[in-house]
Formats: C-alpha cells, structure tokens, sequence
C-alpha cells in the first residue's frame, strides 16, 4: 500500500500538542489498531520495550487521588489531583527494556519505545483525534508505580492524554532553520 506523500507529511507538518482535551476518544478497537500501527515504528530486535495502561472514566479520579498521595504540598496535591481530569483518556506509557540484550542496548530500546509513541501522536492526529504527551515528578512516585503496576525493572516515561481538541488553541509552529542542523558528506558533486 502505498500512500500519497502529502497524507503523512501532512499529519507531521498539522499535529501539535492539545492541552485542552474532550471527549471522543477512541473506542477500544480502534485504540488497538492504532496501536498495532504505532507498533511498526523503528524497533531493532522488534523487540517492543513498551506497554500502555489506559486510565479513562471514573478511574481517572481515582489516579488524581494517587498523584494528590504523590504531592509535597496541600496545592501540588490539589493541582495533582485535577491532572488525569484533563483528558478523558490517559494512555500510561511504560517503558519495558530487554536487560543486557546481546545486540540492542537499553538507550535503543528507548528509542523504539519514544518512536512508537510519537507515531502513535501523529496516528491519533491523522485519524480527528489530539493528544499531549505529559510527564512530572510524579513519575518516580513508588505510590503511582505500584497503583499503574510498574515493575522495578520498568521506567514510567508519563502519560499521553488524548481526546478531541477543545479549541483551535494551537499555535503555529516557528520555522526551523534546517540548514545548521544537516551536515552533508558526500562524494562528488
């Protein structure tokens, strides 16, 4: 199958982060088909170091009450505690890395695990749907690793919220000057 180049590029050059989300989100189906699809991102050993824990409804309450255990402050408790209410569904990520892996070293399964997540972004994005990928102290908490079931051989990496964009609230993006950024060696002219 091949697909117009615009159609990606499009999804690439369109997709920003949504900070304010509402419902639809994805049904459950069509969450794992998007997922299988983010699953294709660049993965060496196809080795697939991550999983997701998808908060949404009432649970997500109930997720504000263990980041508000997770706080220092009555105000961080109060503020950590309306955060999973943000978005009508979180999508944990979880990073699972092969330990001492003969040929893929852990920061490459990082890598593939930060690529399936950004491709799952611009899935989202390509199919009406907005997301942003938040992270914060609380990712280190034991109380939020042991109520989302994280392993000690595993990283909380955050949480995509995803949804559908409240407003037109994004902005557009400043231009990159590629030129610094590309060094070119080459053979000839």
């Amino acid at each position: 199958m091949t697909l117009p180049p615009t159609s990606v590029l499009n999804a690439v050059l369109t997709r920003r982060s949504a900070p304010r989300l509402a419902e639809p989100v994805p049904d459950p189906a069509e969450l794992a088909r998007l997922v299988q699809a983010a699953a294709t991102a660049p993965d060496h050993g196809r080795l697939r170091p991550w999983r997701l824990v998808a908060v949404s409804g009432d649970e997500r309450a109930r997720h504000g009450d263990v980041l508000a255990e997770a706080a220092d402050t009555p105000e961080q408790a109060r503020r950590a505690a309306a955060k999973p209410l943000r978005a009508p569904l979180l999508l944990t990520i979880v990073h699972r890395p092969v330990p001492d892996h003969p040929k893929v070293p852990e920061w490459e399964q990082l890598a593939a695990t930060t690529g399936m997540v950004t491709t799952l972004s611009l899935l989202l994005h390509s199919h009406g749907f907005a997301s942003i990928w938040r992270t914060g102290a609380a990712i280190q908490a034991p109380q939020v690793h042991k109520y989302l079931g994280i392993d000690d051989d595993e990283q909380l990496l955050g949480w995509l919220y995803v949804g559908t964009r409240c407003a037109s609230d994004a902005a557009d993006r400043r231009p990159l000057d590629t030129l610094p950024r590309i060094t070119w060696h080459t053979t000839g002219t």
